[in-house]
C-alpha cells in the first residue's frame, strides 16, 4: 500500500457552487480517492457544528436537491474515475420515491449511497433500488449497536459497511484506541470491507486506522477549512490540498 485511502466529505453547494467545485479538484489533487458528497439538510443526526452550520448557509440560499445532484455531475464529468458516494437523510430520498430518487443519482453519476437514518434492514427498498441503478448502499454502523445487530448488518452482504467510530456528533476529536480496532474487526466479521470515519483530521488518527479499514473518511476537518478559507479561494485550495495529502500519506 503506497498510500492511505481517503473518502472525504463535502458538503454540496458550500460555501459557493464555485468554491465547493474548487475544494473537491484540491480533494482529489491531494489524494482523496472517493468523495462523499452530502446534499445539504436541515435537520442532521449525527452532523456537529461545521457541518450543520455548512449545510444550513447552502439551504438559505434555496438550494434544492436537483442543485445538488447537478453538482455531482459536474465533478463526474470533470472526474469520471474518481467514486462518488452520495450522503443524505432518509426524507431526501423517500418524498420524491426511492426508486426515483436512485434513478436520478445513478444518472448524475452517483455510485453509491450513505443514509445513516435508514435501517440496514428496514431501508424503504434503498438497497435493491441502488442494485437496479448500477449503485451500492453502504449503511452505517455505530458502536452502540447492540452486538446481535452488528453482527446482523456484518453478515448481510454488503460490499462495504461505513463504520461511524464513536457515538455522538461529528467533528470532535477521535481516539484510535483497542476498542475501536475491535470494533473495526466486528463491522468486517462478515466480509464487508470497511470505511472507518468520524472525528478523523490528522495524518497520525489516519496511520493508527489505515491497517483496519479500506478507507479512512473525513468531513467536518475539510468543512472547517473551506470556512475559514471562504473568502481567498487560492489558500482554500492550498489548504484542502495539504490535508489530504497529511491524511493519506503512510
Amino acid at each position: 500500500m503506497s498510500k492511505i485511502k481517503l473518502m472525504s466529505h463535502l458538503v454540496a453547494g458550500y460555501p459557493t457552487n464555485e468554491l465547493a467545485l474548487t475544494a473537491a479538484r484540491a480533494l482529489i489533487k491531494g489524494g482523496a480517492d472517493i468523495l462523499e458528497i452530502q446534499l445539504p439538510f436541515s435537520d442532521p443526526s449525527a452532523d456537529g457544528p461545521a457541518i450543520q452550520t455548512a449545510c444550513t448557509k447552502v439551504l438559505e440560499r434555496g438550494y434544492k436537491t436537483a442543485d445538488g445532484l447537478a453538482f455531482i455531475a459536474q465533478i463526474h464529468k470533470e472526474f469520471p474515475e474518481t467514486t462518488i458516494y452520495l450522503m443524505s437523510y432518509g426524507s431526501l430520498i423517500y418524498t420524491p420515491g426511492v426508486e426515483n430518487f436512485c434513478k436520478k443519482a445513478a444518472e448524475a453519476g452517483v455510485k453509491g449511497m450513505i443514509i445513516p437514518d435508514l435501517p440496514f434492514d428496514f431501508d424503504e427498498g434503498l438497497t435493491a433500488a441502488c442494485k437496479a441503478n448500477g449503485m451500492i448502499n453502504i449503511p452505517v454502523a455505530a458502536p452502540s449497536m447492540s452486538a446481535e445487530r452488528l453482527e446482523k448488518m456484518a453478515h448481510a452482504g454488503f460490499p462495504y459497511i461505513y463504520a461511524a467510530l464513536r457515538v455522538g456528533i461529528t467533528g470532535t476529536d477521535t481516539k484510535i484506541d483497542q476498542n475501536t480496532l475491535d470494533f473495526l474487526k466486528k463491522v468486517s466479521a462478515g466480509g464487508s470491507k470497511v470505511y472507518g470515519g468520524f472525528g478523523i483530521s490528522n495524518g497520525g488518527q489516519a496511520k493508527a486506522l489505515a491497517s483496519s479499514v479500506e478507507a479512512i473518511v473525513a468531513g467536518s476537518v475539510f468543512v472547517r477549512i473551506i470556512t475559514e478559507n471562504k473568502d481567498d479561494a487560492t489558500k482554500l485550495s492550498e489548504k484542502v490540498e495539504a490535508k489530504a495529502r497529511e491524511l493519506t500519506e503512510i
